[in-house]
């Protein structure tokens, strides 16, 4: 027979202890799973909303489950000892259980929903309760609530005078979620209470006008001017004024304390600026010791469809706790308006929420109803907090909608009736919000009609200005201005970059010895094989590809310059031939010669944030092989390319890449060149070379001797200088070609016994274009057929770049729709290059730039630029050994066939 417990001389019955345990089995129920019964839509379609549910009904049975069985109507008023793993009672011990209950629906069902119970940290989840479970935790004082107001009617009344002045244009509103504005306003103020000096933002399309005006007090004129179709004043050819970033330093009225504050330009690819915001984040962090993420934060804002539907979100939040890529917390922001383009959540994901990536990193998840703005306050606040306390990400889900359709010409009715029927009978949160003041006696009906007034009167003011201007300016939109950089400076004349034979020797030596002063270091025997190696080179003055890569890096070290290596194969190398890092065969240690990181796919996109911050960093991606460069197209496009012509922005990431046509799998040989953007792509085989480059594509080269090779600027071509040069009437063919493949062609010609009858030029940088050189040679061999020799196919490779532009080399000749015309010119002050570069560049603005009267067809036979190389294929490389043995061979027979 069993006896109940004793506590001192009470006796406690089962029934006691058992409803004290299904107590607390209903609070955990509640910070577990409140979140899914919580009234975060604000049109009522997913969840039944809780607002008015009396006090004395149960809880939803999906929220307690089968805890409430233990209980009925009678038990409502029987009170209970709170657990430790509460906080609903404040300063009391026990409630009744009706008010237990109340306390955990307010915290967790009503306008907030918290997901936060998969976190396994005790801490953590303890900090979060105390923060969503004390009573009074959400209450505003009446100036705060006016300040909201205020910076809610801005954010409304920007839209408002948007869709009046250009009724027709596209600009992506944030109609539906206007609470979006002081939701950033309010993380950032607090954020600087907390010691923040500098925000980085990286968001979509949606809603980026308003946060340009709003957040980060970009002039008014300036966004307004880009709505007039007027023409550039100086270089670059902009960007749509919905993907424009921008750089402010102001000061935050609330703490008063000066800011800044920097959005980073991105394309329709909508999280595509998400790991650059990472890199530049993280770049500013290092330049600033901040080494705990303390002075500089980065905000990410996000569409819900994206959000869950973009892999590069997902590869982001993993950088998230890495050593070398963490920014110590990210704030994201969503803007959940429960609609993807034309389609619905339950179609675009299989997860109940847009923001379950989250979960991979434990960062909790605020989701909160947008037409409640306290609600959304106290998740900013709490948000904010978080990131300062825990230095971890954190996510703000903004359950709002889209009042409009896309975009402002779009008609959402074709896709969505139901959705825009509840829509469209909805108030505006700005008309609910200030119905709700009113009510409440914080702000009477005139105090909120001046408010609006005043706002409006500062927009029309500004759109007078605008109607003023007559020029835009793309500078005015730089997110990284790199002051002074640019000034003083020959865009034509490259600068001397040579390093004095004694400093390579000292470098070589050093990256080729054991760690100093660590004779108890254990290295890898085949390792101390490979040192020894390279002291030899050193010694005998030669180089192999990873000592001369090994000796630039050293030389920007001594420079000063920080270097940043970036891949899964940066410290051993892809084929066994760096060895920057040796590791301790014997205990877990190692020594870096280099800083050196490690790999993701959204690395490319880290890199280059970093380089937005200091123009004078290497940081470089050293990718195991090309199959690698997939992933990166939309970064090499947009980040690399775009970056230069749109925003005016250079860059100093270097691109380490093997490009050979190789047999293995088709797949790891990526060989599209597409550079309309006159990026420095330079595919070069020299150490010597690796000095200056935005764009660096290297290849295995063999060992050089560095004897009278310590050139003291980068060499754009490298023209014949075997026997053909010295009898340049008797070459038969001039072959110009580029990367490894000029080896190949050396050793063919060399056993075919055509030295003398065959010169090959090797073309360092495809971009820009060397034309004075390439002209240059193809005038010393004036009688010498011409053929571009390249591994890739020919709809791939450099081919469809470089036959053009030898063309105009030539022939003084441009394409011109179908026509091709000539310019005469008898300067001869001017190198060619120098005479045409204001021809391709019309903006810089040369006087000398012809003029359309110089312009005619040309009349001259045409001398053609034969290819030589793999035919036109849809597969980069072919699998088959047999078949890629053939073609390598059919390529040197083109090549070399007189």
């Amino acid at each position: 027979m069993s006896t109940s417990p004793m506590v001192g001389d009470v006796q406690i019955s089962d029934k006691v202890i058992d409803d004290h345990l299904a107590v607390q089995g209903i609070i955990r129920a509640y910070q577990a799973r409140g979140h899914l019964v919580a009234a975060l839509d604000p049109l009522g379609i997913d969840r039944e909303a809780l607002k008015d549910r009396p006090p004395t009904t149960l809880p939803s049975r999906t929220v307690v489950r089968s805890y409430v069985d233990a209980f009925g109507e009678e038990d409502m008023e029987r009170s209970f000892k709170l657990p430790m793993s509460t906080y609903v009672g404040g300063k009391e011990r026990q409630l009744p259980l009706k008010e237990i209950i109340q306390r955990l629906e307010n915290a967790y069902c009503r306008s907030i929903g918290v997901e936060f119970m998969f976190i396994n940290s005790l801490e953590q989840c303890n900090w979060i309760r105390q923060k969503f479970e004390s009573p009074g935790v959400m209450t505003m004082d009446s100036m705060e609530k006016r300040l909201l107001l205020a910076r809610l009617t801005r954010s409304h009344g920007f839209e408002a005078f948007l869709a009046r002045k250009f009724s027709s244009e596209k600009r992506f509103g944030l109609e539906g979620c206007e609470i979006l504005i002081p939701a950033m306003k309010q993380v950032i103020d607090r954020s600087t209470s907390l010691g923040v000096e500098s925000f980085v933002m990286g968001m979509p399309h949606r809603g980026r006008l308003n946060v340009l005006a709003n957040v980060c007090r970009k002039p008014l004129e300036h966004i307004f001017t880009q709505f007039a179709g007027l023409e550039s004043a100086d270089e670059g050819s902009g960007d749509v004024k919905y993907h424009l970033g921008t750089y402010q330093e102001r000061l935050n009225r609330v703490t008063n304390k000066n800011i800044r504050l920097a959005i980073v330009a991105n394309p329709s690819h909508l999280e595509a600026c998400d790991p650059v915001v990472q890199g530049k984040t993280r770049a500013e962090q290092f330049y600033h010791g901040d080494s705990e993420g303390k002075k500089v934060l980065s905000i990410l804002l996000h569409g819900d469809a994206a959000f869950s539907g973009q892999g590069i979100v997902y590869e982001t939040f993993h950088l998230s706790e890495l050593p070398e890529y963490t920014t110590h917390g990210t704030i994201h922001i969503v803007v959940n308006n429960q609609i993807g383009f034309t389609t619905d959540p339950r179609m675009s994901r299989s997860s109940p929420y847009c923001t379950d990536v989250a979960r991979v990193v434990n960062a909790p998840i605020f989701h909160v109803n947008a037409d409640d703005p306290e609600a959304v306050m106290h998740v900013c606040n709490v948000a904010a907090d978080w990131r300062s306390t825990f230095h971890k990400d954190v996510v703000i889900d903004l359950v709002c909608y889209r009042r409009n359709g896309h975009n402002e010409i779009d008609e959402p009715m074709f896709t969505q009736p139901l959705m825009y029927t509840r829509i469209r009978k909805l108030k505006p949160v700005i008309e609910l919000y200030g119905d709700k003041l009113i009510n409440e006696g914080v702000v009477t009906p005139e105090e909120v009609k001046e408010v609006k007034d005043k706002y409006e009167k500062i927009l029309e003011t500004a759109f007078s200005v605008a109607k003023q201007e007559t020029q835009v300016f793309n500078k005015h939109w730089i997110d990284s201005p790199w002051s002074g950089f640019f000034e003083g400076k020959d865009p034509l004349k490259i600068s001397p970059t040579g390093v004095h034979e004694d400093t390579l020797k000292h470098i070589g030596k050093k990256f080729s010895s054991a760690p100093p002063n660590a004779s108890d270091f254990v290295i890898h025997r085949g390792i101390q094989r490979i040192l020894n190696s390279r002291m030899e080179m050193v010694e005998s003055r030669t180089a192999d590809w990873a000592l001369g890569e090994a000796m630039a890096f050293g030389s920007l070290l001594k420079e000063g310059t920080h270097v940043r290596l970036s891949g899964q194969d940066v410290e051993r190398g892809t084929f066994s031939h760096r060895h920057h890092v040796l590791h301790h065969q014997k205990a877990f240690k190692d020594t870096s010669m280099l800083i050196v990181k490690v790999v993701h796919l959204v690395v490319d996109s880290v890199l280059y944030g970093v380089s937005l911050t200091d123009v004078l960093l290497c940081v470089s991606n050293t990718s195991m092989i090309l199959d690698m460069l997939h992933h990166y197209v939309s970064v090499l496009i947009w980040v690399y390319s775009a970056t230069i012509v749109q925003t005016l922005m250079s860059l100093s990431v270097l691109q380490n890449f093997f490009l050979c046509h190789i047999l293995d799998l088709p797949q790891h040989c990526l060989t599209f060149l597409d550079d309309k953007n006159f990026l420095s792509i330079l595919l070069k085989c020299d150490y010597d070379q690796y000095f200056d480059c935005s764009l660096n594509i290297k290849v295995l080269s063999l060992a050089l001797c560095y004897k009278d090779r310590l050139e003291s600027v980068f060499t754009l071509m490298y023209p014949e200088a075997g026997p053909a040069s010295n009898n340049p009437a008797n070459v038969k063919r001039l072959i110009f070609c580029s990367g490894r493949v000029y080896y190949d062609l050396v050793q063919a010609r060399k056993e075919a016994g055509l030295e003398e009858k065959i010169a090959i030029a090797r073309v360092e940088q495809i971009a820009p274009f060397p034309y004075d050189l390439v002209m240059k040679e193809c005038a010393k061999y004036a009688d010498a057929e011409l053929v571009w020799s390249q591994e890739e196919h020919k709809n791939m490779g450099a081919w469809s770049y470089i036959q053009p532009r030898i063309s105009t080399a030539l022939n003084h000749e441009r394409h011109i729709s179908s026509k091709r015309v000539k310019v005469a010119h008898d300067s001869e002050d001017q190198s060619w290059y120098e005479y045409w570069f204001p021809w391709f560049f019309p903006s810089s603005g040369t006087p000398e730039s012809p003029a359309p009267s110089q312009v005619h067809v040309a009349s001259k036979p045409i001398r053609p630029v034969r290819y030589a190389g793999r035919p036109v294929s849809a597969s980069p490389a072919t699998g088959n050994k047999k078949t890629h043995i053939r073609e390598s061979k059919q390529l040197l027979e083109d090549s070399l066939a007189l």
